[in-house]
């Protein structure tokens, strides 16, 4: 009869174990899904996000006033403490009068106000900048300090912002999250490589050359191409010293040095140094000759 009490306790226990969820110092369950960007800045932090409640560093103590320092203190880390808990559940109690937007705390609120008033409270010391929030004025200063506190782990590159080192990330992953709507093509990234390819399907080239007005989806082609008129070569090689309008041109040059020919004809398996050749030698098996005499 005792060992069958005894094995009745030990399903008890062993039931209990299994239906308990797994909880924090905050009384909630542990937080296992995180997105890149998150991931990367608890790791880098220093935060251990797996055996540990994830109390993000962007929960700022909402203001409070009080005569008694202590007393002010134990108020503040009550009411950051409420609200972290808060955004555990996914409550939100401070709600925007103009937007109406809703943040976790009135903290969150106040600093989502400045984009209303246009208010920007926080100066860079060096350059006089001025930023919203005091976050983006810390990573804004990384530009004069040269400060990267965020590492690959798999190549060691070093960058000044979390979200950065999490698009360098995706370089190694292959993940490219973001489609096209159009044609489907996917991209590592929202923003500059993600706009740029919709201006090619509405027809947008924002970026005029001021000296034969030719159009260009973007910056980066309109100053290659502005080259062609100033005869500016800002590339050059370290080797010989020749100088080159564009960065590619400068490595596919370079290769001359190394013997290195990474492009591959498809049926001969002869080797090139640039596509642009590779691509010439490609009309001979398809027997193309797209140049004809003009006085025949």
């Amino acid at each position: 009869q005792a060992d069958r009490q005894t094995g009745r306790q030990r399903d008890s226990s062993t039931e209990q174990i299994k239906t308990e969820p797994d909880m924090n110092h905050c009384g909630l369950p542990e937080p296992l899904d995180l997105d890149l960007t998150s991931f990367i800045k608890a790791s880098n932090d220093g935060q251990f996000i797996f055996s540990h409640c994830f109390n993000s560093e962007d929960l700022d103590e909402p203001p409070g006033e009080t005569t008694d320092p202590q007393a002010g203190s134990d108020s503040a880390k009550s009411s950051k403490s409420r609200a972290h808990r808060r955004g555990r559940r996914g409550e939100k109690r401070a709600r925007c009068s103009i937007c109406g937007k809703t943040f976790r705390h009135n903290g969150i609120l106040q600093k989502h106000m400045t984009s209303h008033t246009g208010e920007k409270p926080f100066p860079c010391t060096v350059c006089g900048k001025r930023f919203r929030q005091k976050g983006s004025l810390q990573t804004h200063m990384r530009q004069h300090t040269g400060e990267r506190p965020f590492g690959c782990f798999i190549c060691g590159k070093r960058f000044s912002q979390s979200g950065t080192l999490a698009s360098h990330m995706r370089i190694h992953t292959g993940e490219k999250p973001f489609s096209c709507s159009v044609c489907n093509n996917s991209y590592s990234e929202r923003g500059s490589n993600m706009t740029v390819h919709m201006r090619i399907h509405k027809g947008e080239k924002p970026y005029s050359c001021s000296f034969c007005a030719k159009s260009f989806v973007c910056k980066g082609n309109m100053q290659a191409h502005m080259r062609i008129h100033t005869g500016e070569r800002p590339y050059s090689c370290s080797v010989c010293g020749k100088s080159a309008k564009q960065r590619v041109q400068l490595e596919e040059h370079m290769m001359s040095h190394t013997g290195e020919k990474p492009y591959p004809c498809s049926v001969c398996s002869k080797m090139f140094t640039s596509k642009s050749n590779m691509a010439v030698h490609m009309r001979i098996h398809r027997g193309e000759r797209p140049y004809s005499c003009s006085t025949r």
